[in-house]
């Protein structure tokens, strides 16, 4: 069973593996996400991250803003157990509340609670911070209102500068508002230096979480992409994960994470998680399955603590 640990300065406790919604209504239809999330659940995970966009990005595959929320929202009230789940969602890039204005987060929020048939989102993040003519105190005075309606219990950013994340901090600080209690940036193996550097920095000064998504590089990580090979999958529209493929960084990080693999008796997906997990700062990698077989790969990372020689050889093949 998973163990629960504090979410930086929050008292949201947080399972180590945060299951990804993105997939629910995509690439999972209603019946396999209700069957995944049974199965997450059962494993001892709590803290499912999803988006009101989701998965807006792909319409010509018939995929509908706000999608993963309602099957979220369909399986907590099913199973009655919203009380033991730890739900984080984001505001600002669903086609009808796009930014971060206040008004926009206001008028959001209701829409997400209504989806998610809760009366309270336990993780609220701004999606993106794409504006940044935007007043850092307006967007906070904004969320704080939302805290102190009791609508949602801690807040976030994801997809944020380091300069823009240090405003919005100082300004909370400084006026006693609600204040972020965790980032969600991109981060794994062949993608590192967009958090290492200023970004962590800010993170681990702060004490804030940091709650990585692309934590398997879009699927590149778990070793199904190689060079001159063709996947048939439906994920990878935006060319992502097959992109690190056939690369020399590429090429060196899967080799490395095989090897490690290899001698643990695991899955390569296992060992890409637990990389991130051990990094600084890092509360619990984002990463999403479409089958329990996957699933049951991602949960296996709890249970591997990779050795001084095992994240030499990860760090060596991935700087």
């Amino acid at each position: 069973m998973s163990e629960l640990r504090n979410l930086g300065t929050s008292s949201l406790r947080v399972s180590s593996f945060c299951l990804g919604g993105n997939v629910f209504g995509w690439t999972a239809d209603a019946p396999q996400s209700l069957q995944l999330l049974d199965a997450y659940a059962a494993q001892g995970g709590n803290f499912i991250d999803t988006s009101d966009s989701y998965m807006n990005y792909f319409p010509e595959q018939g995929n509908l803003p706000g999608q993963s929320e309602t099957i979220i929202g369909d399986w907590l009230a099913r199973r009655g157990n919203r009380e033991q789940m730890v739900i984080a969602t984001k505001v600002g890039d669903h086609p009808q509340y796009l930014g971060i204005e206040p008004a926009t987060i206001k008028a959001a929020v209701d829409e997400s609670l209504r989806r998610l048939r809760t009366d309270y989102i336990d993780l609220y993040y701004l999606h993106y911070d794409r504006d940044e003519s935007i007043p850092v105190g307006e967007v906070i005075t904004a969320l704080d209102e939302l805290v102190q309606a009791g609508k949602v219990r801690a807040i976030g950013a994801s997809n944020v500068t380091p300069e823009r994340l240090s405003a919005f901090l100082e300004f909370s600080d400084r006026e006693g508002k609600a204040r972020f209690t965790a980032v969600q940036p991109p981060y794994n193996l062949v993608a590192r230096d967009g958090y290492e550097g200023g970004m962590r920095t800010v993170v681990e000064r702060a004490g804030v979480a940091c709650v990585p998504y692309f934590a398997l590089a879009s699927g590149f990580l778990t070793g199904k992409y190689r060079a001159g090979e063709t996947v048939d999958t439906v994920r990878d529209v935006p060319g992502l994960a097959g992109g690190y493929a056939g690369t020399e960084r590429g090429t060196k990080v899967i080799d490395a994470v095989g090897q490690v693999a290899a001698g643990r008796g695991v899955e390569l997906a296992t060992v890409a998680l637990a990389w991130v997990a051990q990094q600084p700062t890092v509360a619990a990698p984002i990463a999403s399955a479409r089958t329990v077989e996957q699933l049951t790969a991602l949960f296996a990372m709890e249970n591997v603590q990779l050795t001084e020689s095992e994240l030499e050889v990860l760090d060596v093949a991935s700087r």
